[in-house]
């Protein structure tokens, strides 16, 4: 861990170049696999650092477009058109807004972590189903399942050239972090993205190549239709998950980050605001949604940062680079940005995590599977949805153990006593017990030993008492 000094310093100013030369590509790789102009990733870069950077919350988290929001925000341009995705976005702006003034913001650190791991990785799986289409230049059916299905043919729908750009770029992505100091001076994505450009364009190779429109010819203001379209029962639900995951992610990723210093820690309901507020501001300007990005938050903290200075700096530089020199996305390979995706989809499956879990907690693993299988079969928000009632009953069935003993007093009867929890969800297991219980004996049954009586068990203990003849005399302490 490193402790932080108050002030900027050349420090701040080292870390804000860094930021930006990791989050250029990736703003546009996010961009284009969201099926919106790439200019639109780096307007939300830009925003992320000039309006979330400058808020208070956390100090050195930076915030961009995410691939965890990549699969949500294809399916809602897809569904609604990209002119609606500015609305969508303001109103999940708003929703944190809400959020972040209510206090609720430290709430969303009592999400399950295997809720979250599962999001991740159905969100990777589908993030790298998709782009390995991407990888030739052959296009992704839609829907996740159907990605994955796809996969059986896609070797014949590849171009090979296309393939091998997407190829080697993996390759640098993997093998350049090895070279410890190369990788402190130049980030692995940019040499990556980088090289590609370089190859195709002095080999002459026919790929598809970034499309650019221009600044201001991709940023589009919401229209009042788009605004209108916020009433609508599936686009609420739509800006309900952006705003959720975006918030999620953000706060999570956060937690990350105070870990990897000594400075100030993160204010979990300022950091909301702060993210609503960058929303609402993306939204105005029709861009991607923004979260708070582990990859580019620890490049920040890694690089020496010791203030938010870093954070602005970065969104300063984005913002330049878009204005001076925004011919250069044209040079760039669709399928390199495909191979930088998929490295990043790839590292939000934990594995190692998986395996962690399966040796301690196999229930909470269990849990990770049907959520990120739920995400690839059907979609992000219901994924996230199913993996939140499945750890609710996990942690319900968990919490409700009930033990029965028996003990033989002669002459005197039979003395149980139940102990725990007894619900609905044990009532098998409690009447089982009971109903094993010789009918000839005297049973004096105490309940005293129970944390929790639920209507259900209460009712049944009462049906067993009328069924031996007996009606229960007393709350800790019956007779039957």
């Amino acid at each position: 861990m490193r402790v932080l000094r108050d002030g900027p310093c050349k420090a701040d100013l080292f870390a804000s170049l860094v930021v930006f030369l990791v989050a250029l590509p990736l703003c546009v790789g996010v961009a284009i696999a969201s099926g919106v102009p790439a200019e639109l990733g780096l307007v939300t870069g830009i925003v992320g650092g000039l309006v979330a950077g400058t808020l208070p919350g956390s100090s050195l988290q930076v915030s961009g477009p995410a691939a965890g929001l990549t699969v949500l925000v294809y399916e809602a341009v897809h569904r609604y058109g990209v002119g609606a995705l500015g609305a969508l976005v303001f109103g999940a702006g708003l929703v944190q807004l809400g959020l972040g003034a209510l206090r609720l913001g430290r709430w969303f650190r009592a999400v399950s972590v295997a809720v979250v791991q599962g999001m991740l990785a159905g969100i990777g799986l589908v993030l790298v189903a998709g782009q390995v289409y991407a990888l030739g230049d052959a296009t992704a059916p839609g829907g996740g399942l159907a990605k994955l299905s796809g996969l059986v043919s896609l070797p014949a729908l590849l171009d090979p050239v296309a393939l091998s750009v997407g190829g080697a770029t993996v390759a640098v992505l993997l093998l350049w972090p090895r070279w410890e100091r190369g990788a402190r001076l130049v980030p692995a994505p940019l040499v990556a993205v980088g090289v590609a450009a370089a190859v195709t364009g002095v080999f002459g190779l026919d790929v598809r190549r970034v499309e650019v429109r221009g600044l201001l010819d991709a940023v589009r203001l919401p229209e009042a239709a788009d605004v209108g379209r916020l009433t609508e029962v599936g686009v609420l639900g739509t800006v309900v998950a952006f705003a959720l995951i975006a918030s999620a992610e953000s706060l999570f990723s956060a937690a990350a980050v105070d870990r990897l210093h000594d400075g100030r820690r993160t204010d979990y309901d300022r950091e909301l605001i702060a993210q609503g507020a960058g929303n609402a501001v993306c939204g105005v300007l029709g861009a991607l949604p923004m979260t708070a990005v582990i990859v580019r938050s620890a490049a920040n903290v890694q690089a020496g940062a010791r203030t938010k200075a870093s954070r602005v700096l970065h969104g300063v530089w984005l913002l330049l680079f878009t204005v001076v020199v925004p011919g250069v996305l044209g040079v760039i390979p669709v399928a390199a940005l495909a191979a930088l995706l998929v490295h990043a989809g790839c590292k939000l499956v934990p594995v190692r995590e998986v395996r962690v879990l399966w040796r301690g907690h196999r229930g909470e693993v269990v849990v990770l599977v049907v959520t990120a299988t739920a995400i690839v079969v059907g979609n992000l928000f219901e994924g996230v949805l199913v993996g939140l009632a499945l750890a609710v009953a996990k942690t319900a069935w968990d919490a409700s153990h009930v033990h029965v003993e028996t003990e033989d007093r002669g002459e005197a009867g039979l003395v149980v006593r139940v102990l725990g929890h007894a619900t609905f969800l044990r009532l098998p297991k409690l009447l089982d017990a009971l109903e094993a219980l010789p009918r000839d004996r005297e049973v004096r049954l105490e309940l005293g030993g129970l944390r929790h009586l639920d209507h259900a068990c209460a009712a049944a203990l009462e049906g067993w008492a009328a069924g031996r003849g007996q009606a229960l005399r007393a709350t800790n302490s019956f007779t039957s």
